[in-house]
C-alpha cells in the first residue's frame, strides 16, 4: 500500500557570498526533482536570521523518495551543494500532527493525500 509524501526539512547556509547561487543551483535542483515526480520543495529565506535558507520538501511517496536516492543525476546535486552551501540541520521524516488550516490551491506545502 502507498502512503502519502513524506515530509523533510533541512535549514542550509550559503557560503559566505554565494548565496544568490545557492538559490540559483537549489531551483535547477528542485525543478529536476519535480519533473522526474519526485518531490515538491518549497524554499524559504529567514528575515530574522539572514543567511539561513529553510528547504520543506515533500518526497511524492516513499518509492519516489527511493527512486531520487539511487538517481545519478540527484547525486550530483547533492555531491555539489557543498561547493555553495552547508545542510546546517536536517530532518528526514516529519509526521504531521495537526494543522489548523486547510490548504489554499497552490499552496507548496500540499499534495493530495488520498486515505
Amino acid at each position: 500500500m502507498t502512503q502519502g509524501p513524506i515530509r523533510s526539512m533541512a535549514i542550509l547556509k550559503p557560503h559566505e557570498g554565494k548565496e544568490e547561487a545557492t538559490v540559483n543551483f537549489l531551483r535547477e535542483f528542485y525543478t529536476m526533482m519535480s519533473r522526474k515526480q519526485y518531490s515538491r520543495d518549497t524554499l524559504f529565506r529567514d528575515r530574522k536570521q539572514t543567511g539561513l535558507l529553510v528547504h520543506i520538501r515533500l518526497w511524492l511517496s516513499p518509492e519516489s523518495r527511493e527512486a531520487a536516492q539511487q538517481d545519478p543525476d540527484v547525486h550530483r546535486y547533492w555531491i555539489n551543494l557543498g561547493e555553495v552551501a552547508a545542510i546546517t540541520t536536517i530532518y528526514e521524516d516529519l509526521d504531521l500532527v495537526f494543522r489548523n488550516y486547510e490548504g489554499a490551491p497552490g499552496d507548496a506545502l500540499e499534495v493530495s493525500e488520498k486515505s
